[in-house]
């Protein structure tokens, strides 16, 4: 027999680890029995562990200035070391609880707003070249693991997908082919940069592996830039900027494994 259905905030619940005791052998009862979602709450655990590795180091930041202004009253007496201790420790709490509460938020919108990272941050320059690996990482990190909704529109629409994307970011794009390297377009999706809209390509091999080619228009005050490489947590990136458009390509492959394939990408790219 069957048990009984589970919804999908009981799924969440269980892989953020709030689910109460009383229902947790429900669920785990309906996980054995449903393949299907014990690889969703599995998605979704890898998508939590991926998020905060990204965020996590926030707890480790100075607390800005306008935070601890808006935190003590005007004319409130000056605290204790310990009370001031506290009221830092505080602070850097709920300003990493807003951050990861706004990414999470964003893996389950479409990543709809990107928040601006802290000043602090090695990637918050005005050199946007700085800040497009990480925002290529995290969009990786929250898609490619998706199983029934990877991408808005598949490669099984790839001209659509095209002339869409094209229309949105004002510039006509062309999918890179990378069969030749063993994989092959899934299909793409638009997502919000920091000042315009940004594409995602994403592709996969035989085995499941999975690949992104993030494509943003805010890059009107740089030079051109070479072949860069950087790494988020595990995800390998090579970027680079091209006029106003910046290139990313992230995966979780070997840094000469990706760099093989980020050459054809660049390669394809500068021939069109």
């Amino acid at each position: 027999m069957k048990p009984t259905p589970i919804s999908e905030a009981d799924l969440h619940a269980y892989a953020d680890g709030l689910l109460p005791a009383s229902k947790q052998q429900q669920v785990e009862a309906w996980l054995q029995a449903t393949p299907a979602d014990a690889e969703r709450v599995r998605i979704y655990r890898e998508q939590n562990a991926g998020l905060r590795a990204l965020f996590d180091p926030v707890l480790e930041e100075p607390v800005p200035a306008i935070l601890q202004a808006a935190a003590k009253p005007a004319d409130a007496p000056p605290l204790n070391p310990q009370a001031s201790l506290l009221s830092r420790w505080s602070l850097q709490r709920i300003a990493a609880s807003v951050v990861l509460a706004l990414a999470s938020g964003a893996a389950g919108w479409s990543l709809h707003d990107w928040q601006a990272l802290p000043s602090s941050s090695p990637y918050a320059q005005n050199d946007g070249a700085a800040a497009l690996p990480q925002q290529a990482a995290i969009a990786h990190v929250v898609f490619s693991p998706e199983v029934k909704h990877p991408v808005e529109v598949g490669a099984d629409q790839e001209p659509h997908l095209v002339a869409w994307l094209s229309k949105r970011l004002g510039t006509s794009l062309h999918p890179p082919k990378l069969h030749a390297q063993g994989y092959d377009l899934i299909g793409g999706r638009l997502l919000p940069g920091n000042s315009g809209p940004v594409a995602q390509f994403m592709y996969g091999d035989a085995s499941g592996q999975r690949l992104t080619l993030y494509v943003a228009t805010e890059n009107n005050a740089n030079r051109d830039t070479g072949f860069r490489f950087a790494q988020e947590d595990q995800v390998n990136v090579f970027y680079w900027i091209d006029g106003k458009f910046g290139y990313a390509l992230s995966g979780s492959i070997a840094k000469s494994e990706l760099s093989r394939i980020a050459t054809s990408v660049y390669d394809q790219l500068q021939a069109k």
